[in-house]
Formats: C-alpha cells, sequence, structure tokens
C-alpha cells in the first residue's frame, strides 16, 4: 500500500512557508507527497528556489499547470523526473508529463494533465490517458488533473473510474467538498484547494484581482499576506484501487507567521 498525500497549489512564499513549517511534522505518515508547484513562484509559475524549498520540505515530486513556463528556470527544471508539466502538450515539449517511481516494494505512476474548458487548446487529455494506459507496469496511477471546469474533472474522474487510482483536480484553488471512492475504486475529489494565504482572492492580495474587475485593465496579482493554509488530499493506494481518502487542511494560527 502506497500512503499519499497530494497538496494542492502551492502559491508564493506564504504557500512555501507553510509547507515547510507542517509538512515535516507529519511527512513520517506518507509514502510519497505531491506537490502542484505551479504557482509556487510568487504565484506566477516554478523557479530553482522555489522547487528546492517544496523538496527540501519533504515533497517527493512537483506537477505544474498552465503556468509552466513562466520562468526560464523551468526548462532545467524539467531534466529532473521529479518535476512533471501537462502530459497533453504536444509531442517534443520539453520536459514529461508522466513519471513512475518505486515507492517501497510498489510503483507509483504520476500524471499530470492540463483540462481544455476556459484553458489553453492542448491535445485532448482523454485520449492521452487512453493512450497512457496501454503501458504495462505503471503500479498505481495516480492523476493531477489541472482544469477549470468542474464538470470536465468530474467526468475524467468516472472516465478513469477503474482503471487509476486516484484523480485530483487542481487550479481553481478552492477545496471541494466531495472526497470520495468512486463507483470502481478510484479515488476522487474535484479540487484539492491550495496551499495560501486564507484571507486572499485564490492566494493573491485582493487589490489587483479587485481592480481588475472594476476597471477590466490588466492586473500584476502578488501574493497575499497573512496566516496560511495547506490543503490537500490523503490516499490510500493498493493495486491500483483507492481503500482510502480524506481532505487535509492545516491552517497556521495568528502567531506563527
Amino acid at each position: 500500500m502506497i500512503r499519499l498525500l497530494f497538496i494542492g497549489d502551492v502559491y508564493g512564499k506564504p504557500g512555501r512557508r507553510v509547507v515547510a513549517a507542517q509538512l515535516p511534522k507529519i511527512r513520517s505518515s506518507f509514502d510519497f507527497v505531491v506537490a502542484n508547484g505551479e504557482n509556487a513562484a510568487n504565484g506566477y509559475g516554478l523557479n530553482k528556489e522555489s522547487a528546492e524549498s517544496l523538496f527540501d520540505s519533504g515533497v517527493n515530486a512537483l506537477t505544474l499547470g498552465n503556468h509552466a513556463w513562466d520562468h526560464r528556470d523551468v526548462y532545467k527544471l524539467l531534466e529532473d523526473p521529479r518535476v512533471l508539466r501537462p502530459h497533453n502538450y504536444p509531442q517534443g515539449t520539453p520536459g514529461q508529463g508522466v513519471s513512475t517511481f518505486t515507492v517501497g516494494t510498489e510503483k507509483l505512476t504520476l500524471v499530470n494533465l492540463m483540462g481544455r474548458l476556459f484553458m489553453d487548446p492542448l491535445d485532448c487529455p482523454f485520449a492521452g490517458m487512453n493512450a497512457l494506459l496501454e503501458r504495462k507496469n505503471l503500479g498505481s496511477v495516480f492523476l493531477d488533473f489541472h482544469a477549470e471546469a468542474t464538470s470536465e474533472k468530474a467526468a475524467m474522474g468516472y472516465f478513469l473510474d477503474g482503471r487509476v487510482g486516484g484523480v485530483v483536480g487542481t487550479h481553481t484553488h478552492v477545496a471541494t467538498a466531495d472526497t470520495r471512492v468512486l463507483p470502481k475504486g478510484t479515488g476522487y475529489q474535484t479540487d484539492a484547494g491550495m496551499s495560501g494565504v486564507l484571507d486572499s482572492v485564490i492566494g493573491a492580495d485582493p487589490a489587483a484581482p479587485i481592480a481588475k474587475f472594476l476597471e477590466r485593465l490588466p492586473q500584476r496579482w502578488s501574493a497575499a499576506d497573512g496566516r496560511a493554509q495547506m490543503n490537500g488530499v490523503v490516499m490510500h493506494l493498493e493495486s491500483n484501487r483507492c481503500v482510502f481518502i480524506e481532505r487535509y487542511q492545516f491552517t497556521e494560527a495568528e502567531i506563527e507567521f
């Protein structure tokens, strides 16, 4: 059995801070930890500093999303099989969207995909998963589906039910309350939520998002200040089935940051 912790979108320095403070306290309870790091560098992409911080905190692998290319550092980072960009970028795109790890005596295949509703028009994620699952010796398969539409995420969950161990969505930064094992054995949650400042607009200081909605002009968002939450999903995988799943949430006290 693989005891997996998936940490939702890490947003900027506050997100890295709460992960660095909390993850080492609970790390021994898990065999493998995955974090979505596509907002780890002040809300925009992943750079060397933010990747190293998350790995040093006890994260085993990082997934990305639509901000994957925001920093030049990512091209070098993607040479590391522990860093995944969405698998459904066109063939020849730098990096990989699938990595298989040995966890104890078992195999875990981690997949990162991006949805297409209200997102970039990448290759079909459903067809991509079909092709991927024709491969042999994948062990338990876990998918981070980075998508905007809850309908697309739910459809992917049922499309893969019984064929993968777990499907968890990212991107919207709001943890959903639909944590469950689907009828054929796949663990599922529409969105893991984020690891970032609680009193914010999806991790950002509210001023810029409010100005954008009022004025309809481009705004540069930056990470908010304040106490942060670490949101995620705990999943136990056995023979490519989910045998246990629950939401995880930790909130900093006011005096902790």
